[in-house]
């Protein structure tokens, strides 16, 4: 371990730390793990064809008017615009001085999680609570806070995955209880104490029951520090096809805790591809031609600000993953325009606020809900009566005059490739050809060339998906990356990884579980 590592751990990992992280694994890792079974049993009954619907057990719930979220704290009631990414030092200053209200900063999607990775993570969020956070780059360049910062929220890992350096009683914890208790025992008070509170981002659930683990994760956790229940605040992120048809549930799970639901469309895309890998007559065109506007993307973002503000909730639109470029204009002439478009929607369509993965982007997206929201911070008074979104509508994949070229292929393959090899040299989000790619969005990318491979899709050149085409151009897009000077010894395994995920009969769940073992 190097010396800040060794420093970093002593600071992160003290004893009273583990304590906290040994009661939260022996309470609630038993629930987890039955959650994740749960998962496995609706994964065979979609498979079997049994196609997801709201559920009846809960339209007690659902027709219940009377309920709502508690409202948010003051500082929480504007998000026009959220900033997401890693919590490596100099991403984590830019984010905070970008001019967003809200920075999340990620353990999940934008950060490949090794040691260094998470523990260092950690000590920074607080260094960047106590304002002493700062980084001098390689050239001599200092980056410092400014006054005026965003509102920090933290996204821990998903319950799906596990953290294998700390383990409790012969067992890994879960890395959502690691990177959650961390940064709370830690940092609760001290946010507290500074007019603030600890806020976070919940990814990847799949079902109420879920969300109801995490609620009793917090009220335990608020009891542990002894501090008031409803102290936490969250963010569920529904990214999930699942999650979709719970929203309403989720929200009443947390109610006490929950200040919205944020609509994460790169994983929702994946999550589809991923529940009904085995649907022979479903395949997807390219993922560019997957947008916001297609019938079942409208359906699932109309029905989330429909009940999030039914029941008092932020409606959070999706992300800006456009980085501009800084040599070619007409390039940024183009994509801006498009997020213009994009945020327009979102705040004609009654969203909250919404995400970016850039700087540059946040006045962009500033603009669009400030002309809209008149200095409101929030339109949940728009409830959107006139959404009535049926389970059809929501599996209703079909996305008219959809192609699937070499083009869209070769981006797939290319984008997987770079972005695998990045994650095991310990980088979790870059910038390919000017799309900041995360784990989310290299997941629909191996996910689609599993889809076109394993169902004999068509190019629409007539040409088919196979193998062989697959590998043919995996070897040229593998010789164009090593060519780079920068290219790294982990291209291999990259590829050895991207070939397994791709070409293999059972459609791996998570690139990032397969991946982690090979972590340092």
């Amino acid at each position: 371990m190097g010396t800040m590592l060794t420093s970093a751990v002593d600071q992160v990992l003290t004893p009273a730390a583990k304590e906290f992280l040994n009661k939260l694994h022996q309470r609630f890792d038993k629930t987890r793990k039955e959650l994740l079974l749960k998962r496995v049993g609706r994964q065979e009954e979609i498979n079997r064809g049994h196609l997801p619907n709201f559920l009846k057990e809960t339209k007690g719930i659902r027709d219940d008017a009377s309920w709502k979220v508690v409202p948010p704290p003051k500082d929480l009631e504007q998000r026009w615009v959220e900033i997401t990414g890693p919590t490596d030092r100099k991403m984590l200053i830019n984010a905070l001085n970008s001019g967003a209200d809200v920075f999340m900063a990620d353990f999940e999607d934008a950060l490949s999680p090794t040691w260094k990775n998470v523990i260092e993570g950690q000590a920074n969020l607080t260094e960047a609570i106590e304002r002493t956070i700062s980084f001098t780059s390689p050239e001599g360049k200092k980056y410092v806070l400014q006054n005026k910062t965003a509102l920090l929220v933290v996204r821990p890992r998903g319950w799906h995955l596990i953290e294998k350096h700390y383990e409790v009683d012969g067992q890994p914890i879960s890395a959502s209880l690691f990177d959650f208790g961390l940064f709370f025992f830690h940092n609760a008070r001290r946010l507290i104490g500074k007019g603030t509170g600890p806020y976070f981002y919940l990814p990847k659930l799949e079902s109420h029951l879920e969300a109801r683990l995490w609620n009793d994760v917090f009220n335990f956790a608020e009891d542990e520090l002894k501090l008031p229940h409803g102290t936490i605040r969250c963010t569920v992120l529904i990214e999930t096809i699942l999650a979709a048809f719970e929203m309403e549930e989720i929200l009443y799970e947390l109610r006490t805790h929950i200040t919205g639901l944020n609509a994460g469309r790169w994983d929702y895309i994946f999550s589809i591809i991923k529940k009904f890998h085995e649907k022979k007559d479903f395949i997807f065109p390219n993922r560019g031609e997957i947008t916001m506007t297609v019938p079942f993307m409208r359906a699932y973002t109309d029905l989330l600000v429909r009940t999030c503000h039914k029941r008092g909730a932020h409606a959070m639109g999706g992300m800006a993953a456009f980085v501009p470029s800084r040599k070619d204009q007409e390039v940024n002439a183009t994509a801006l325009a498009k997020v213009r478009e994009d945020k327009q929607r979102e705040c004609a369509d009654g969203f909250d606020g919404t995400w970016v993965a850039h700087p540059d982007l946040v006045p962009v997206a500033r603009e669009m809900f400030e002309k809209h929201l008149n200095k409101k911070p929030h339109q949940k008074e728009i409830l959107r009566e006139d959404v009535n979104v049926t389970p059809q509508q929501l599996l209703d994949f079909k996305i008219p005059n959809g192609k699937i070229t070499e083009k869209g292929l070769r981006q797939n393959i290319k984008v997987s490739l770079e972005y695998i090899d990045g994650w095991l040299r310990g980088i979790g989000c870059a910038a390919i050809e000017n799309l900041m790619e995360d784990a989310a969005t290299a997941e629909i990318s191996r996910a689609q060339l599993w889809q076109w491979l394993h169902h004999n899709a068509t190019l629409d050149d007539n040409r088919k998906v196979t193998p062989e085409l697959y590998r043919s151009i995996a070897d040229e897009e593998l010789r164009k990356i090593a060519a780079d000077p920068a290219a790294k010894s982990t291209l291999v395994a990259a590829r050895r990884l991207l070939d397994h995920l791709v070409l293999d009969k059972s459609f791996s769940q998570f690139l990032t579980q397969l991946a982690y073992d090979q972590l340092d």
